[in-house]
């Protein structure tokens, strides 16, 4: 190899190596629980959900479970926008909101933002309890 090559080489591992670096993975977790809804319910229901965002994508992946609802959920999503003992709208629906729920989406830069400052929560919903049976704030 000559010179040039080796120079060429090192500056492109470099910059792979910077770009990985510059990537970072941030993971926000919460319990489900029927108190934490607002209004709150008396479900005895509880769970778990996990959120990992990669913050140069702005993916995130997801996994919630729970157990013990009214009846079996009839939605479930994550909603962005509001604090603890606020509701806001809808930002990633869930295909299936039986437990447990996986999968992956994309946020806005809005989205984003409020998952960061801890203003996105998920919530499961079922037939007794329309407005939200389960609810949990994610939280770094």
């Amino acid at each position: 190899m000559n010179k040039t090559t080796l120079v060429a080489a090192g500056l492109l591992a470099t910059a792979l190596t910077w770009g990985y670096a510059q990537a970072a993975s941030e993971t926000f977790t919460g319990t489900l629980s029927g108190a934490a809804e607002v209004p709150p319910t008396t479900s005895t229901g509880s769970g778990t959900a996990q959120v990992t965002l990669d913050t140069a994508t702005k993916e995130i992946t997801y996994k919630v479970t729970y157990s013990g609802l009214s009846g079996p959920a009839a939605a479930a999503h994550i909603h962005c926008g509001a604090a603890a003992g606020a509701n806001a709208g809808v930002a990633v629906p869930f295909k299936d909101p039986a437990s447990p729920i996986t999968g992956s989406a994309t946020m806005t830069d809005a989205q984003m933002a409020d998952l960061q400052a801890g203003k996105c929560y998920v919530n499961i919903h079922t037939a007794a309890n329309k407005g939200g049976e389960l609810r949990a704030q994610l939280q770094k």
